[in-house]
């Protein structure tokens, strides 16, 4: 049996046997201990992409609120210094809004002479775009050199270097435009670049560049022009955009994009930053989401210095299945042993604590964090157990029944009888009934497998069907193939049994931590 602590804490009972809660404390503790080398054995990075997926499930922010946190982050001393954080924003603003940056682009356009000179390929790339006359037009850059030539013929138009052995007229350019195919791009726009400054300044090349287009012939180039426009000169034009693209864009994908390559230092001052925007009297509606412990946390606690808890917290409680990997992983079989060990210890201390008033009590005399830890840490001592011990539907019925969870199980992929019906099952209370009708309905399909068996002149598929369904084998597929309705989520939905353990962990986690957070509104 493994004890959930679902029932209803009763605070005003004898507290009885006091020193198992402590108990199960320590050993919490001593897990604690084990789990934490294993996130760090191969490198923190994993632990910290994590944390970032976590922290981008918060939806509390107002847009205003998400912008002024990048913004300030953005203009953090640290940020002046280095520009990773710009530079991976910009990359995001690029390809999701090219347009707000072609604005910038469209009023600076006389800075982008750098971006052409000495670069045939760049140049060739934006300028060579001309029409064939098949009625598209000019494109790109081509039409804006075209557009400009025609403007202002009296001071370029002897630029323009051709091809052939002799020029081209602008009256005979304006009935055939199909002759600037004959141009020599590279030529003429180098012509330009030393001798018509009026031209990269002009509306004809400001609009050409205005959908912001031009950016992804050289990302990097625009990146770092963009870096310089937003420290070496603070353009107002580009913080406008990037206010803009901060507010519209969802703090999910903000999150997601730009925290994975903080160094953990600029990390903890993301979060000294969020903290602010966190309600401190805040009360979260959803205990079982994957972000509300981080929420009540981030609340109550204004300075970290270190995001070690964090990471520890976040692991056990939303990467259950991960850190049980690493615990089945060979190369660490001692710690292995020595957490199954401790888990084996607290689930049989549990069961001398009937209680959870008893747990929270101990859990109220320590601070937020160290509190919601344990919790976590129980949580995923359950998960834990649940994966390891529960392997039949049996099994599952044993620790839903033992806990007062109301259940209904069917086997989908069980073997069909011959009058066209599956096995099925109802809730615990018609357990029993449901079983002997089972039982009569598999004796009399075997018997009639075993007649087609004497027919058959080799009987290997029936052979194949009698060893089926009394091996190991039948049994496990049944554990994979029976989906429950449990009456914690009020029958709403389906589960596998792979699914329990993480379910019901989550489910502990949720009746706990509301538990506690009711406490602590009361102490308060």
């Amino acid at each position: 049996m493994i004890q959930l602590f679902l029932s209803k804490p009763n605070w005003k009972a004898d507290d009885g046997d006091s020193d198992s809660p402590k108990l199960i404390i320590s050993l919490l503790n001593r897990l604690e201990s084990f789990l934490w080398s294993l996130i760090i054995s191969g490198g923190r990075s994993e632990a910290r992409l994590w944390l970032c997926n976590t922290i981008s499930t918060i939806n509390s922010l107002s847009p205003e609120q998400q912008r002024d946190i990048f913004v300030n982050l953005l203009r953090s001393k640290q940020q002046l210094q280095n520009h990773d954080l710009a530079s991976q924003l910009l990359q995001v603003f690029f390809q999701k809004s090219p347009h707000k940056a072609g604005r910038v682009l469209a009023k600076k356009s006389y800075k982008l002479v750098k971006f052409f000179e000495g670069n045939p390929t760049r140049i060739m790339q934006w300028f060579s775009n001309f029409s064939d006359g098949s009625g598209l037009g000019h494109q790109k850059g081509a039409k804006a050199l075209s557009q400009f030539a025609f403007v202002n013929r009296d001071i370029c138009w002897e630029e323009l270097e051709w091809k052939g052995k002799h020029g081209q007229s602008p009256a005979m350019v304006a009935t055939k435009p199909h002759y600037f195919l004959d141009l020599d791009v590279q030529r003429t726009v180098e012509n330009f670049l030393d001798n018509v400054p009026e031209f990269w300044s002009s509306n004809e090349f400001a609009e050409s560049v205005r959908d912001g287009e031009i950016l992804f012939i050289d990302n990097k180039f625009f990146i770092d022009f963009f870096v310089d426009l937003m420290y070496k000169e603070d353009s107002r034009d580009v913080w406008e955009v990037i206010n803009e693209f901060l507010m519209e864009e969802s703090f999910s994908s903000l999150s997601q994009h730009l925290l994975i390559i903080l160094e953990e230092r600029y990390l903890c001052s993301f979060l000294k930053l969020l903290c602010k925007y966190i309600n401190a009297s805040m009360e979260p509606k959803d205990f079982g989401s994957s972000s509300s412990w981080l929420e009540i946390i981030l609340s109550r606690h204004r300075d970290y210095d270190s995001i070690d808890q964090l990471l520890l917290l976040n692991a056990v409680i939303n990467q259950r299945r991960q850190l049980l990997g690493f615990v089945h992983d060979d190369e660490y079989q001692e710690e292995q042993a020595k957490i199954k060990d401790i888990v084996s210890q607290i689930c049989t201390t549990s069961l001398k604590v009937n209680n959870l008033a008893l747990i929270v009590k101990e859990c109220l005399k320590l601070d937020t964090t160290e509190a919601m830890k344990l919790m976590g840490l129980h949580s995923w001592v359950i998960y834990y157990r649940l994966s390891e011990e529960c392997q039949t539907p049996a099994s599952w019925e044993s620790i839903l029944m033992s806990n007062g969870i109301q259940f209904q199980k069917s086997d989908k992929y069980a073997l069909l009888h011959y009058d066209g019906l599956s096995e099925e099952s109802g809730s615990d209370l018609d357990a029993r009934s449901s079983t002997r009708s089972r039982h009569r309905k598999k004796k009399k399909s075997k018997k009639k497998r075993k007649r087609n068996y004497d027919d058959d002149d080799d009987g290997s598929f029936d052979n194949e069907l009698l060893d089926f369904d009394t091996s190991n084998g039948r049994q496990s597929l049944q554990s994979r193939a029976v989906s429950w309705l449990l009456s914690i989520d009020g029958f709403s939905a389906k589960w596998t049994s792979a699914d329990l353990p993480d379910l019901l962990s989550s489910h502990c986690l949720s009746i706990w931590m509301k538990c506690l957070f009711d406490k602590w509104n009361n102490v308060a």
